[in-house]
């Protein structure tokens, strides 16, 4: 190991990404799973009063059994994150870093301005995570694209009114999960999930090397853990984020929708990265291609160990999976890419 950047100067070093095997094993019941209702870009998932409800832009919808959306309620700007509390209060964070729980606006320290995630412990702590301090959340390719790790957690004790911060310099923290007295938190451009104690003090990395960018968290009947990942870690990306000078002129030059760069959805425009040789062949999507977008959601174990997966592939629609929930019975998943919630019986899905 201590000879490795020596040897890097002759050899260079080799861009690898973790491979989708064992309990990541590619398959497609994300595309083949039923379509629950349909909404553009449906971003976060909670469970309110026994009903599901998802932000989509600026509005919050609650989701009928036949999937009927209704407008629960409206916001000045796009909805980044949903907590429900144990008094079945919601919490709600906005594109501008406004919070707002049931219909009152929460202050916040200065420093908050990127809510990415928002949870509830049990008795009432209001979980915050703060994904970055330069880039609001729909600006979070250019914060990947600048190596950036300015992300923050941040707690509210139950009974209590101001924030207090207990993590920093976290890349793109992007979901969390009560854990005990403290959180866990999924770190988006580090590919892992941490553990966060309730004072602030880190624990070991809870799971590391995943082969995507990992988004919110939620908890299974059994006790088991879904993790959405948003889209793919591969090789061009990797070697994007190696080459200063590059990224610094793509940023500059390049319209973001062209960047080299993870993305919730793809192929729908000629001018994107990733479309020729080893992407089509006669005209044919390969599933197994590489690709800016993908659908993936993980079981994990109640130790945070990977268990199995439910994927659309490169060349399915089911991309941008970002939140996933039970609710009676089913997993219901939010596809951003593609512009609905679908569902997996939760016993078929791996739950309980």
């Amino acid at each position: 190991m201590i000879l490795d950047p020596l040897l890097d100067l002759f050899r260079g070093r080799t861009i690898t990404v973790p491979p989708m095997d064992g309990a990541f094993r590619p398959d497609t019941r994300l595309d083949e799973a039923p379509v629950l209702a349909e909404l553009p870009e449906p971003d976060n998932l909670a469970v309110l009063k026994d009903g599901l409800v998802a932000s989509s832009g600026n509005a919050v919808f609650s989701i009928g059994e036949g999937g009927e959306p209704r407008v629960l309620e409206t916001y000045p700007a796009p909805v980044t994150a949903l907590a429900v509390s144990p008094a079945d209060e919601i919490a709600v964070g906005l594109e501008t870093g406004m919070l707002t729980i049931g219909s009152a606006a929460v202050g916040l320290p200065d420093a908050v301005r990127c809510i990415t995630a928002l949870a509830y412990g049990a008795d009432g702590t209001l979980w915050l995570a703060n994904g970055s301090s330069a880039c609001s959340p729909g600006a979070w390719a250019a914060d990947l694209l600048r190596k950036a790790a300015s992300g923050s957690l941040w707690k509210r004790e139950a009974g209590e009114s101001s924030f207090r911060q207990v993590a920093g310099g976290l890349a793109f923290p992007n979901g969390l999960l009560a854990d005990g007295d403290g959180i866990v938190a999924s770190e988006a451009w580090r590919h892992r999930l941490i553990r966060v104690g309730g004072a602030g003090v880190r624990a070991a990395t809870a799971a590391d090397h995943l082969p995507g960018y990992p988004a919110r968290l939620s908890r299974g009947a059994d006790g088991g853990v879904w993790l959405c990942l948003f889209a793919p870690r591969n090789r061009l990306v990797e070697f994007v984020l190696r080459e200063e000078r590059y990224r610094q002129d793509m940023l500059r030059d390049v319209p973001p929708a062209y960047w080299i760069a993870p993305a919730f959805s793809s192929g729908r425009d000629f001018l994107e990265p990733l479309q020729c040789g080893g992407i089509k062949t006669m005209g044919v999507h390969k599933p197994w291609s590489p690709s800016r977008s993908y659908g993936m959601v993980v079981r994990l174990d109640a130790g945070l160990m990977p268990v199995s997966s439910l994927h659309s592939r490169a060349d399915g629609r089911r991309h941008g999976t970002c939140s996933a929930v039970e609710h009676r019975g089913r997993l219901v998943v939010a596809s951003r890419g593609g512009g609905c919630l679908v569902t997996v019986d939760n016993a078929a899905a791996g739950g309980s």
